[in-house]
């Protein structure tokens, strides 16, 4: 942190709650100021990032659903102004998603909505004691700059703050083998306390992803990228853990092995859990009576004599299409719960895909010829190698690919659909002479409930959610899918299946 700037007078670490909600920031605020905290307040992000720049805070409990720009924009902005920030985001069950993703993008723990003051307590002292370990590390760091007379000391007291970190942390040679773990690491994996250094990742858990990371990591195989890669496994008592491996590279650009860090996402896993049970048991309670109401309203409709107001007819019709929308949302929600709990692709067989495609264009040509558009079909006259996959999963995902290019191409447009072989996958285009997407749009549209909206689309109907179930599809059928697209001239996703 800046000198001087995350401290007050009389010594206190500053801490800024943000939070639309007066009774959390006030509760929040007696907590804090009897654990010793300098508190700022903030009601929404404008008025906290103020207080950022201006004040400097060392801690930030950062509420995520506020009104104006939301909590992701104002973490966003305060990584970008001092990533030395440590930020807490507060959350409910329904935002886990959002909090995980948080995480990632660089916030330092979260707590969940409602919290009693013991979980704020636990969460805001853990945040304490890392930035008091951080501040102590770049206090060494200044002292081993500045002389290098002490070195036995100095590598005494590194070890005893690498020992008294809270996230388990181990230390590996070029070849893979343990050369440190601190007790947290041993507590997480659970080895036993006297459990030596010097033996290779194999001897301390079985896990083979976790074990080809730390070799991966140890032999710099990832330094290229400038990403850490992370691994998500799971022990025999149910408890989730999260690596991330570091390599080391030392002045002559070589690799000396790496530091790998084990976190704790139990608490996380549980919540999404607890999502995906809540999506879907709503999802299932709303669907047979939204389907009840749209049959009545379509009899309805249909029972209407030509005398009747034709304003009745046009909000009769009006409220058809929205209870479908309803139920066309309900399914992709369904849909979207069963791609994270891993119950779709389970039973894999062998598909033909022109077959499978020649299907859907057939199905779909009505729709199309009704706004006199032309939807062809290309396959090579050699016929493709037989795709090993869940035939319902290859239907969702070219279904919503030819539907989403009918509905975004004007009337007497255009719809391409071509597949053939690409070295050992296959490869799918369905491309259009529609709308298209301007380029800054391009990497948001596979994101849940995201709808490029416009004059020309506005009028479209749609879940937002049909190109996030299409991606999360192809993932798990172990493909790849991109887009182009220019504005004006329409768009083409490319899908690519192994075979």
């Amino acid at each position: 942190m800046k000198p001087n700037a995350t401290e007050s007078p009389e010594n206190a670490i500053r801490i800024l709650v943000v939070d639309d909600e007066p009774d959390i920031r006030d509760g929040c605020e007696r907590i804090l100021r009897r654990m010793d905290f300098d508190v700022l307040k903030a009601q929404e992000g404008e008025e906290a990032l103020a207080k950022v720049y201006a004040q400097a805070p060392a801690i930030v409990l950062l509420d995520l659903k506020m009104p104006g720009i939301d909590g992701m924009e104002v973490l966003a902005r305060i990584q970008q102004h001092d990533p030395r920030v440590m930020v807490i985001v507060i959350t409910g069950y329904a935002t886990v998603e959002t909090a995980i993703e948080a995480m990632k993008k660089g916030a330092y723990d979260f707590i969940p909505k409602p919290f009693e003051p013991d979980q704020l307590r636990i969460v805001v002292n853990r945040a304490r004691e890392k930035l008091r370990l951080t501040r102590e590390t770049e206090k060494l760091a200044a002292e081993r700059r500045k002389t290098l007379a002490d070195l036995g000391t100095e590598k005494s007291r590194i070890r005893t703050i690498v020992e008294s970190l809270p996230s388990g942390l181990m230390v590996t040679n070029a070849l893979g083998q343990v050369v440190l773990m601190n007790p947290a690491f041993r507590l997480q994996l659970n080895l036993p306390e006297d459990a030596a250094a010097g033996q290779p990742i194999e001897a301390y858990i079985l896990d083979e992803g976790f074990s080809q990371l730390v070799r991966e990591s140890s032999a710099g195989r990832h330094c290229s990228s400038g990403s850490a890669p992370t691994y998500e496994f799971a022990l025999s008592d149910e408890r989730y853990l999260q690596a991330r491996g570091r390599s080391v590279i030392s002045e002559d650009n070589e690799c000396l092995g790496a530091v790998v860090t084990v976190v704790d996402i139990t608490t996380m896993k549980i919540l999404d859990r607890l999502k995906s049970e809540f999506v879907a048991t709503v999802s299932h309670e709303l669907r047979s009576p939204l389907s009840t109401i749209h049959e009545q309203i379509a009899l309805v409709l249909r029972d209407m004599v030509q005398g009747d107001s034709e304003r009745e007819q046009l909000l009769l019709a009006r409220a058809k299409e929205k209870t479908q929308g309803l139920i066309s949302l309900i399914g992709d929600l369904l849909d979207l719960s069963r791609i994270e709990s891993g119950s779709v692709c389970q039973e894999p067989k062998p598909v033909q895909l022109e077959d499978l495609l020649r299907g859907i264009v057939d199905f779909l040509s009505t729709r199309s010829n009704s706004r006199n558009q032309k939807l062809t079909l290309e396959v090579p006259p050699t016929p493709l190698p037989p795709l090993t996959a869940d035939p319902l999963a290859l239907e969702s995902i070219f279904g919503n690919l030819i539907t989403n290019a009918i509905n975004y191409t004007p009337d007497g447009g255009e719809i391409r659909v071509a597949a053939e072989l690409a070295g050992n996958r296959v490869q799918v285009r369905v491309s259009d002479t529609g709308f298209g997407i301007e380029p800054d749009k391009l990497d948001r549209i596979f994101e849940r409930f995201y709808r490029v909206k416009n004059d020309k689309t506005r009028f479209i109907t749609g879940t937002g959610l049909g190109l996030s179930i299409v991606k999360g599809l192809v993932q798990t059928l172990r493909g790849a899918i991109t887009v182009a697209s220019e504005p004006g001239k329409g768009s083409t996703f490319t899908v690519t299946l192994p075979y």
